[in-house]
């Protein structure tokens, strides 16, 4: 089984096939898959946002496309809850990715308690339409300045320490932040769902 996971994103890709690393399902992202233009996440929660972003895919009406997108939210316990949908434009604007680190920073200079929760929703849709969604979340904290290397598009990688870990998600191998991050725990229900439907299509083969 194919699945095309619609994003651009090169670290969610590089996450999303770890995930599925010897797996009877493959993943491929947008670009593999000569797919052009993107899904507009305008939704008011992160399952909204996933699902349209798997339409996105579903609505290309290529036979026998499955499609998988994912929405990841932070919400910021001092801020009261924010900027959780709106993670991924809430950086006044900046599209490099430290620029983003720096901003949010920044946003946050007098913030006493830095905890704060990751949540990620993965849709899943199938060539007839039928919607699968899977959540994961983590709990953890926000540092006061940059440690290790940030991700591409990751502007949290360098700064959020997930609870149980000293390591931010920028110090950790794919691995290790696939093990325990909300990402990871997503992805991995929607891979055993997945593999599931994989090895039930073939026995009727």
């Amino acid at each position: 089984m194919q699945v095309i996971l619609s994003t651009r994103n090169p670290s969610k890709v590089e996450q999303a096939k770890a995930v599925f690393h010897d797996s009877s399902v493959s993943i491929i992202s947008l670009d593999e898959a000569g797919i052009k233009g993107q899904a507009t996440e305008d939704g008011t929660t992160l399952e909204e946002n996933a699902t349209k972003k798997a339409m996105f895919v579903h609505n290309q009406h290529k036979s026998g496309i499955w499609a998988i997108a994912d929405d990841t939210g932070i919400f910021i316990d001092a801020l009261g809850g924010k900027p959780g949908v709106h993670t991924a434009d809430w950086n006044g604007g900046n599209k490099e990715t430290i620029k983003m680190t720096e901003w949010i920073l920044e946003q946050l200079k007098n913030v006493f308690d830095r905890s704060a929760t990751f949540k990620t929703a993965v849709v899943i849709i199938s060539p007839q339409g039928a919607q699968y969604l899977f959540v994961g979340e983590v709990r953890g904290k926000i540092l006061t300045v940059t440690r290790e290397k940030t991700q591409p598009k990751m502007p949290y990688a360098s700064i959020f320490v997930p609870d149980g870990s000293e390591k931010t998600w920028g110090e950790m191998t794919v691995e290790e932040e696939n093990a325990i991050s909300h990402r990871g725990k997503a992805f991995r229900q929607a891979r055993n769902f997945l593999e599931q439907l994989s090895e039930q299509e073939r026995r009727l083969r």
